[in-house]
């Protein structure tokens, strides 16, 4: 079972990850778990320095079905489920395979469409450094996961992201790369959801751009979107009290 990082007491929410990072992404918000709320952090299948010897996951629905098995074991029937980029990914499929688990859903800096051709030409190119260099390569070849604002103001967090992706085991991060070139459109599952949505978008995102987000948010009922600025696509790490803001006035409307 996949290591999962715990904070704070009451109703769960599940955050997740972004590729090609693990658990200890969430570090801002599992130090201040909203009041009445506990965090449940996991890795996912293959990531984190202890996923070496997981099984390689075949698609985005294993690490769906591997969520649901973390609540299944703490007793957990439904919660909020958040995602960042592959994240929500995984939320979506969850929605999918069991939506009567998801209470809300948080989408931040992702998308809800397969890849275009360009992307899946990009996840080609990453799959065959991956075969030559392993974690390494896809440490030095990093894509454009930070904002302008935050590569010049916190040089230390790229350098951070680097170390992380390095240390990932290469088999996961090959399997994770493949699940999400295998992935299909999924308009309709996100419109079929009913339950309350928040997305969250930021103006400087180059990987999934503010009108990936709009587009979901004209497609799914009851959805809010809330924009961050000067921040890239992992807006949570970068602008964490922003982010940790609208999160809790999300979570503050929930009954």
């Amino acid at each position: 079972m996949p290591r999962v990082l715990e904070s704070g007491a009451g109703r769960p929410l599940v955050l997740l990850h972004p590729f090609p990072l693990d658990a200890n992404y969430w570090a801002p918000q599992l130090a201040a778990p909203p009041a009445g709320w506990r965090i449940l952090a996991p890795d996912f299948r293959g990531f984190g320095t202890q996923g070496e010897g997981d099984a390689p996951a075949a698609s985005l629905d294993d690490y769906a079905r591997d969520v649901l098995a973390m609540l299944d074991a703490r007793g957990i029937d439904r919660a909020v489920v958040g995602g960042v980029s592959m994240g929500g990914y995984v939320a979506i499929a969850m929605v999918r395979v069991a939506p009567e688990r998801i209470q809300a859903l948080v989408l931040a800096n992702t998308r809800i469409d397969a890849d275009p051709p360009e992307t899946r030409a990009k996840r080609q190119q990453l799959l065959d450094l991956i075969a030559r260099e392993g974690s390494a390569g896809v440490a030095r070849e990093m894509p454009q996961l930070l904002g302008e604002a935050t590569e010049r103001e916190r040089p230390e967090l790229k350098a951070r992201l680097r170390a992380t992706i390095a240390a990932a085991p290469a088999k996961g991060i090959e399997a994770a790369v493949r699940a999400m070139m295998a992935r299909p459109d999924r308009t309709t599952d996100a419109a079929a959801y009913r339950g309350p949505v928040l997305i969250v978008s930021a103006d400087q995102d180059v990987l999934t751009p503010p009108a990936l987000q709009q587009a979901m948010h004209a497609v799914m009922p009851g959805s809010q979107l809330e924009m961050i600025q000067g921040a890239g696509h992992l807006a949570s790490l970068e602008r964490p009290a922003e982010f940790n803001a609208i999160l809790l006035r999300f979570l503050h409307s929930l009954h």
